[in-house]
């Protein structure tokens, strides 16, 4: 019997996708919102396209801060910005 992929679905776009081509973002037991790049970090959790435009739409409609249950610092957002940038450059540079 094959292994069962977990799915999560994107806050911004509402896709429901497999769990590891979504980011997930995690508001720590201190307050810290930050890329979860592995998937381990302890904290209250959301899911996100590894999409910029999906990133800027979670924060524009508020998705996001609901999600955590915390506001999102405009830091904390452009340190994700930051990031799926890299992330992106980083798999172009595969291609």
């Amino acid at each position: 019997m094959p292994k069962k992929i977990p799915m999560r679905q994107c806050v911004a776009c509402r896709e429901k996708k497999e769990k590891y081509e979504l980011a997930r973002i995690v508001r720590t037991p201190d307050g810290k919102v930050l890329y979860d790049a592995r998937g381990k970090v302890s904290g209250r959790g959301a899911y996100i396209c590894k999409d910029i435009k999906c990133l800027e739409k979670a924060v524009k409609s508020k998705a996001l801060s609901r999600a955590l249950e915390c506001d999102v610092p405009d830091e904390a957002f452009e340190e994700l910005r930051r990031q799926f940038e890299e992330q992106k450059e980083g798999q172009d540079a595969e291609q």
